[in-house]
This record gives C-alpha cells, structure tokens and sequence, in this order.
C-alpha cells in the first residue's frame, strides 16, 4: 500500500506541545519582537509544521499569549457586589506579574493594536461587572475600564523601558492604590462616596 498523506501522518509519535507549552516557550524566548516561528518551533522541539497545527503566524501567537495570559491573570470568582477593590487588586498584581514575566508584552499591550475581541471581551466584562457591582452606571464602568486597563498597562510598559528617574517611579502598590482610590470613574463635579 502506497504512503498517502493521511496514513503518512498518522506513523511516529504525535508532538507534545499545548498551549501553555507554546506560551511558556514564548515566555521564555525573552522578547516576543525577535522570535520567529522557526525559532519557537526549534524551542519546543518541535517541526515549524507541528507548532502551525496550533498558530499559523505572530498574530495567531500574540493571539494564544493574550488568551493564556487573560486566563492566568483574571481571579476564579468574579467580584462581590461593594467587594470590588481587593478583586481588583488581585486582578492588577496578577497583571503586574505575568505580564512584566514577559519582556516587552505590556509594550505591545500599550501601542494600538488588533486585540483579541473574545478574549479582552472576558477581561473588560469581568472589570465592568465589578463596576456595575460597586453601583455605577453601564457608561461609567465602561469610563472605568479604560482608565484601569490603560493606567496598569502604561505603568507596567514603562517599567519595561525605565526612563532614568531615579527613584521618582511610584511603586506599583502607591500606584495601584491611587488608581483603587480614584475608581469607578464618576462625572466631574459629583461628590464621591
């Protein structure tokens, strides 16, 4: 019997990778700009072929590390009604740590880009959930949300790239509390609660 594709593929042992396999690789590269797919690919031990069974280019990469990396970061349970803040919290040092793990991530995070609709939807409708929660308006948890999601990015892609400011960088916990403070967002001359 002649080798067809399909039989030919099915001989030898399958490759080992996942997606945790292929983020954890990527990770480790130390700059996501540089990698190419046949470097990843040589990283996981496996073919190129293998690894576009699972990502077919960069975007479908940076797309998988934005879906793995919402799933490592966003708390089990959701926020608590007036419980919010330390929900937050967690949900930013989570940020702070796995994104900052990955050189230049919050710096591509930072600079206009395609983003996974799915997977940043997850992420915005758990914040604006915690929002509504806490008694504010859709509009104003939605105001919330992009003032949390581009103050924490901002602040990590900086640390990324330190500008030469001595000690003058806040430390993310006098940042973080600062932002928490500030949140939810409220119209301008309303008296905060």
């Amino acid at each position: 019997m002649a080798d067809t594709p399909t039989t030919r593929s099915r001989r030898g042992r399958p490759a080992q990778i996942s997606r945790e396999l292929i983020v954890d690789a990527a990770v480790s590269t130390g700059n996501l700009d540089t990698l190419t797919m046949r470097e990843l690919a040589t990283r996981l031990g496996v073919t190129h072929a293998a690894l576009y069974r699972w990502v077919k280019n960069r975007d479908q990469l940076s797309d998988l590390i934005n879906e793995v990396m919402v799933e490592r970061i966003l708390p089990a349970e959701g926020p608590r009604g007036a419980d919010w803040r330390p929900w937050l919290a967690d949900l930013a040092w989570g940020m702070h740590d796995h994104f900052l793990a990955l050189p230049g991530y919050a710096t591509r995070l930072s600079r206009p880009h395609r983003h996974t609709t799915e997977t940043f939807g997850r992420l915005r409708s758990s914040v604006t959930t915690a929002f509504t929660g806490a008694g504010v308006s859709p509009h104003l948890a939605e105001q919330s949300w992009y003032i949390f999601i581009t103050s924490i990015v901002s602040w990590l892609a900086v640390q990324e790239h330190p500008l030469d400011l001595g000690d003058s960088t806040p430390r993310f916990e006098l940042f973080l509390d600062t932002l928490l403070r500030g949140l939810p967002a409220q119209e301008p001359g309303a008296a905060r609660q």
